[in-house]
């Protein structure tokens, strides 16, 4: 059985709806990345960061997996699969992958404001109750807040992530562009033996000499592609 660690960024759920933060038409142009995803941000202003990711959540919820988030999925059947995203929505678990590494946090959960990465105070939010308000609690007493590494803040799962690079047999990158750190710097951790595929409608830039095979299209298409290369 073969170990495939695929990593996923914005392009990965774009065909599902779900606006990128970059690029035209991105989120950062309507809302100043410093107001809505650093720590002051949210010291300055608790209630418009809340209602952004609320905003976002409610998006969410409205979205549904496509095609390339379901074909990941599908390569569980007759492989090893870690899925690495730098997404923060729930579309490759709603599509069916089992083990996902979310690096930058995830929509769908709150945690505390004193000790965001504490695993005893991340709530699980609902489709019924997707809302977090000013003066909800973590169980330390803290502020509730969106469960998102911000600007600034560590990544905690990086190390997961590195690890389960290790005796990989193929890598796939697809729908990043490569420029997001610590994230893109996961391409040094592939051994040098292992093929890399990426998968991306835009020019993507990959720094150094290795050598990529890349599928010059969106999530879905280019996962179709893939698997006809891999087998």
């Amino acid at each position: 059985m073969r170990k495939i660690v695929i990593l996923t960024g914005a392009g990965m759920s774009a065909e599902s709806g779900i606006a990128t933060f970059r690029g035209s038409g991105g989120m950062w142009n309507n809302y100043p990345v410093e107001q809505v995803a650093t720590p002051e941000g949210f010291a300055a202003n608790p209630g418009l960061v809340l209602q952004f990711y609320n905003e976002r959540r409610a998006e969410l919820l409205g979205a549904e997996p496509n095609e390339g988030h379901r074909l990941v999925a599908d390569l569980e059947k007759n492989n090893d699969v870690v899925v690495v995203t730098q997404n923060v929505d729930d579309l490759h678990e709603r599509a069916g992958s089992t083990n996902v590494i979310h690096l930058h946090g995830e929509l769908m959960k709150g945690c505390s404001s004193f000790a965001p990465n504490d695993p005893r105070m991340v709530r699980t939010l609902t489709a019924q109750h997707p809302v977090i308000a000013l003066g909800d609690k973590a169980d330390d007493g803290s502020q509730l807040r969106p469960f998102i590494v911000w600007f600034g803040e560590a990544v905690p799962r990086m190390d997961d992530a590195i690890a389960a690079l290790r005796d990989i047999d193929i890598f796939v990158i697809i729908g990043t562009s490569l420029n997001v750190y610590p994230a893109a710097g996961l391409l040094n951790f592939v051994p040098a033996d292992v093929p890399v595929y990426l998968i991306d409608p835009n020019d993507v830039q990959v720094r150094g000499v290795r050598q990529v095979t890349t599928i010059r299209k969106g999530a879905s298409e280019g996962m179709r592609d893939l698997l006809k290369l891999i087998g």
